[in-house]
């Protein structure tokens, strides 16, 4: 089993609202170094709408940089497990991820693309470079990620969304480290859809890294693997919770609802 974070951005703040977000390589080894220490083995870099070129020079060392690929790390947690096959009602404990386990962890290529109703993460071993945010909808979003041979994954699914309404087949949708008590409501949009869950911290600073992430059964660690394991349901979300949380979790809530990004869980619960 792999601990991978599927959901990551390398630069600090969100930049302009409408505007592709650049790959940031201070930020990436920030993130990436924190990761680590928290037990990921890799993590996907998914900036809004612009995917990081990767380099030898770039922030993975060049042994284990793999195709599109960069790198990142975490720090240590006890994790709780809402499995696919769970109603989502009760999360289930897992081992702890070892701190350290990831020092030096995978970075994987993605993008988070913003569709005409919202985003989409397409993650793997070639996501588009760039795309125009607000350009495409999801279902082309999808069929994008598809022909180049990503995951096609439904970020923070109720939060400034409604992507989930998509016909198109979608690979997994996403328990979002911001937003981890929307488990059980993501619980059912899968079962619904008839995809795995996967989770993803949705970092933009790296104080968040490895919050939520995805245990992967394969037997190698690359971008094309990932996108395998997801594919075949060889996934399961994890959600790993800190101290910190009982005050960042509250404060993600009421930042997303005075922009008008979360229409009260109440209301949402039936959607």
């Amino acid at each position: 089993m792999y601990a991978v974070d599927l959901h990551n951005h390398t630069r600090f703040f969100h930049g302009f609202e409408g505007r592709s977000t650049a790959f940031d390589p201070i930020g990436a080894r920030l993130l990436t170094a924190v990761a680590g220490r928290r037990g990921m083995d890799a993590v996907a870099l998914t900036n809004h709408d612009y995917r990081f070129l990767p380099s030898s020079r770039g922030p993975a060392s060049p042994a284990r940089d793999v195709q599109s690929t960069s790198a990142e790390s975490t720090d240590g947690r006890e994790p709780v497990a809402a499995s696919p096959a769970d109603d989502g009602e009760s999360a289930r404990r897992s081992g702890p991820v070892e701190p350290g386990a990831g020092a030096d962890p995978l970075a994987i290529p993605g993008v988070e693309i913003t569709t005409t109703r919202g985003h989409l993460l397409a993650v793997g071993p070639d996501p588009p470079a760039r795309t125009e945010p607000g350009a495409l909808t999801p279902d082309e979003a999808i069929d994008l990620a598809h022909d180049r041979d990503c995951a096609a994954i439904i970020p923070h699914p109720f939060r400034a969304s409604t992507a989930r309404e998509t016909d198109a087949t979608v690979d997994a949708v996403e328990v979002n480290g911001k937003h981890t008590h929307h488990r059980e409501r993501v619980a059912l949009l899968a079962e619904e859809r008839g995809c795995p869950i996967v989770g993803g911290s949705d970092a933009h600073y790296p104080f968040e890294a490895g919050r939520a992430y995805t245990r992967i059964d394969a037997n190698e660690l690359t971008p094309e693997s990932v996108v395998a394991a997801i594919r075949d349901g060889r996934v399961e979300p994890a959600v790993a919770e800190y101290p910190l949380d009982r005050v960042l979790t509250p404060a993600y809530r009421a930042i997303h609802r005075l922009k008008g990004q979360l229409p009260g869980d109440e209301a949402a619960a039936g959607n």
